[in-house]
C-alpha cells in the first residue's frame, strides 16, 4: 500500500509522465494551458490542483487521469532460483511462485528461446509501456535494459522495462529461457 501524500504521488506522476513523453516544462504546461510556475510548483509537490488542472495535465501527456495517482511499481525486478513466496498444494507435491501478475488490459506474448554464446542480441526499444519477462530455464544469460543487464542462471527470473534498449547475451551453450513480451 503507498503511504505517500496525494501531492506526493500526483508530483512523482506528472514527473514520470513528462520525462516518458520527452517534453519540457515549458512545453507540457503550454499543452496544458497552465503557468508554467503553476506545473514548476505541482512537479515541486506544493500547490493543490483542481481536478481541472490535472485534467488538462492528463490530456496533455496523453494518459488517464487515474494515471495521475498511481505510484510506479519497480521498473526492473531480480527474482533468483530458489526465491520468493511459494504456494504448496496440499494435494501433491507441487510448489509454485508467482513472478508477476498481469496487469489489466495488456497483450502478453511468450516466446521459448534457445541462444549461443558468442554475439549479442541489441533490441531497441519497443513501444511504450512495454515490458519483459525473462525466465531462465538451463544455461546462463545476461541481458536487461542497458546499465542494468544482470547475470541470469537457471532458474532465475528478470522484468525490465522493453521501452528502452536493452540487450541479451548467452554465456553458456544452448541456453533456453522464456521470454514474455507485455504490451499496453
Amino acid at each position: 500500500m503507498n503511504t505517500a501524500a496525494p501531492h506526493q504521488m500526483i508530483a512523482a506522476a506528472i514527473q514520470r509522465e513528462r520525462s516518458r513523453a520527452g517534453i519540457s516544462l515549458s512545453a507540457l504546461a503550454a499543452r496544458a494551458g497552465i503557468a508554467k510556475s503553476t506545473l514548476s510548483q505541482l512537479e515541486a509537490g506544493n500547490g493543490n490542483p483542481s481536478v481541472e488542472t490535472l485534467w488538462a495535465l492528463a490530456a496533455a501527456l496523453n494518459v488517464p487521469l487515474s494515471l495521475l495517482f498511481e505510484t510506479e511499481a519497480p521498473a526492473t525486478r531480480l527474482i533468483r532460483a530458489g526465491e520468493g513466496e511459494v504456494l504448496e498444494s496440499d494435494q501433491s507435491d507441487f510448489a509454485a511462485v508467482l513472478l508477476s501478475r498481469s496487469p489489466p488490459n495488456v497483450r502478453r506474448d511468450v516466446y521459448r528461446v534457445v541462444m549461443q554464446p558468442g554475439q549479442i542480441r541489441r533490441a531497441q526499444p519497443h513501444p511504450r509501456g512495454t515490458v519483459e519477462h525473462m525466465l531462465v530455464c538451463s544455461g546462463q544469460m545476461r541481458a536487461g535494459p542497458e546499465g542494468q543487464e544482470e547475470i541470469l542462471r537457471t532458474g532465475d527470473y528478470y522484468t525490465y522495462p522493453g521501452d528502452r534498449p536493452h540487450s541479451y547475451e548467452a554465456l553458456q551453450a544452448e541456453t533456453l529461457f522464456m521470454m514474455v513480451m507485455e504490451a499496453p
